[in-house]
C-alpha cells in the first residue's frame, strides 16, 4: 500500500536547512547540484496550503467560501490600480501577479526558489509558542502528473497550457462555475513587473480547483511525495531569525521600499529576550 503521508523533518539552524535541501546527486544536464523545487515559509506548522482567496473570510468562516468573488476582486483592482502603476500590464496574468503581491486575494500561491527567503517568512511574525514550517514543492513531479510542459511556465506558455486543458482563457478559468474537466496544477514564473517579485525570487502555483487546499489536491492525486515539510521548533525561531539577519535576508531586502526599511528597523531593535 502506498504511503500517502507528507515527509517531515525538523531543522534547528539554517545550516541544517541548506544541508537537507541540497541534492545528493548532480543534475545530468548541468553537472551541478540543481533542484526542481520551490519553497514556502509559514508561521504555523499546522496550516494548510491555502491561497489568499481560499482564506478570504477565514477563520470566521470555512475556507473557499468566497472563491466565487475572484473575478470581481480582480476586475475592481484593475479598475482602481491604473493610476498607481508606471507600466501597464500587457495581459491579465500580469495584473493577477501584481494584485497578489499587493495583497489582493487571488488563487495564486506564493513560492520562492530560495529556502532562505522561505525561512524569512516562516519566522518573521507569528505566535512565539508555535512551531513554524517551510514547505518544499517538487514542481517537476506536479507537471508530470498533470501533463504540463516539463519546465516552469511563463505567462504566454501558461495561456497555451490553459488551451491544452480546454480552457479558453484566464477569465474563463475564473468564471467557470462547473468543475473543470481536465484539472491541473502548475508552476508559473511571473515577469519582473514588480520589484518584490524579483527580490523574493518568486514563482506561483495555480490550480484549476479553488475548492481545496494545494496539499489536499496533491494528496488526493497520490502526490504527497512531491511535498516536504521542514519544521522549525518555536524555541529555535529567534536563533534562525538572527541567522537570517546576518545573511541580510530581511524586510529591507524582501520589500524594497520605505515600508520595508521601517519594518526591518522596528523588528531589529525590538528585543525578544526576557529581562
Amino acid at each position: 500500500m502506498m504511503n500517502n503521508s507528507i515527509k517531515t523533518s525538523k531543522i534547528n539552524s539554517l545550516g541544517e536547512l541548506i544541508e537537507l535541501v541540497t541534492p545528493k546527486e548532480t543534475d545530468p544536464d548541468s553537472g551541478r547540484l540543481r533542484e526542481s523545487a520551490v519553497f514556502r515559509g509559514m508561521p504555523n506548522k499546522d496550516w494548510k496550503l491555502l491561497s489568499s482567496l481560499d482564506r478570504l473570510g477565514y477563520p470566521d468562516q470555512p475556507p473557499h467560501l468566497k472563491s466565487h468573488l475572484e473575478e470581481h476582486l480582480l476586475r475592481n483592482f484593475i479598475r482602481h490600480a491604473r493610476a498607481y502603476i508606471k507600466i501597464t500590464p500587457s495581459e491579465l496574468w500580469e495584473w493577477l501577479v501584481i494584485a497578489q503581491h499587493r495583497g489582493l486575494p487571488t488563487r495564486l500561491l506564493d513560492w520562492t526558489y530560495s529556502p532562505l527567503i522561505a525561512a524569512h517568512f516562516a519566522v518573521l511574525n507569528g505566535d512565539p509558542k508555535i512551531d513554524r514550517v517551510i514547505w518544499k514543492l517538487n514542481w517537476k513531479l506536479i507537471h508530470e502528473k498533470f501533463h504540463v510542459q516539463p519546465y516552469v511556465l511563463n505567462a504566454y506558455e501558461f495561456n497555451d497550457e490553459l488551451k491544452n486543458h480546454e480552457i479558453s482563457s484566464l477569465w474563463n478559468l475564473m468564471t467557470e462555475s462547473k468543475e473543470i474537466k481536465n484539472s491541473f496544477v502548475c508552476l508559473v514564473e511571473p515577469s519582473a513587473l514588480d520589484p518584490r517579485v524579483v527580490t523574493q525570487s518568486a514563482a506561483f502555483t495555480i490550480s484549476s480547483d479553488k475548492t481545496k487546499s494545494l496539499d489536499s489536491i496533491l494528496m488526493n492525486k497520490g502526490l504527497s511525495h512531491a511535498l516536504v515539510k521542514y519544521i522549525i521548533p518555536s524555541n529555535r525561531v529567534d536563533y534562525i531569525r538572527d541567522q537570517l539577519d546576518i545573511c541580510s535576508i530581511d524586510e529591507r531586502h524582501m520589500f524594497p521600499d520605505l515600508g520595508g526599511v521601517a519594518s526591518e528597523l522596528t523588528r531589529y531593535y525590538s528585543s525578544s529576550s526576557q529581562i
